[in-house]
């Protein structure tokens, strides 16, 4: 069984390969390949957050048809991200720009669910980038790891 605990150990562990890494194309193709669907980090993540929303302490927050939640405030431990996790289901959510970039883990749950038009696996956004996060043909998970946790909602 997932806690918050062993949840927060497993980001921990995971960051420290991110620490200090632009996140650029470079990341994206990296973390695909070495982390990519399929795999068994992929699996694990994936695993421990559906263990999280089934026990109620992902997710846990619901507004406009989308299940969100930070789990986590940036930290030393973890190496600066801050951690959200959200469950969306053919939806749009609200526009918001990444001042230091995102990384996202995209987890289908029902369907060929699509997060801007990407397959299960990661996307990097690179620092200044701004997007309305879509899922499509079906539900996902997204993880959601946010350098200093900064993201800025437009109006």
């Amino acid at each position: 069984m997932t806690t918050p605990e062993s949840f927060r150990a497993q980001i921990a562990a995971f960051t420290a390969a991110l620490a200090g890494r632009p996140l650029d194309a470079g990341l994206d193709a990296w973390l695909n390949a070495e982390h990519g669907a399929g795999s068994a980090s992929f699996s694990a993540l994936k695993t421990a957050c559906q263990d999280g929303v089934a026990q109620g302490w992902l997710c846990n927050r619901e507004g406009g048809g989308i299940r969100y939640g930070r789990i986590f405030k940036p930290a030393d431990d973890l190496h600066g991200f801050s951690v959200d996790v959200v469950d969306m289901q053919d939806i749009a959510g609200p526009h918001h720009a990444h001042p230091n970039g995102e990384i996202d883990l995209i987890m289908p749950i029902e369907g060929d669910a699509r997060f801007d038009g990407r397959p299960a696996g990661w996307l990097v956004c690179p620092p200044g980038s701004a997007h309305s996060p879509t899922v499509s043909q079906g539900r996902a998970l997204v993880l959601y790891l946010l350098p200093q946790g900064a993201i800025e909602f437009t109006r």
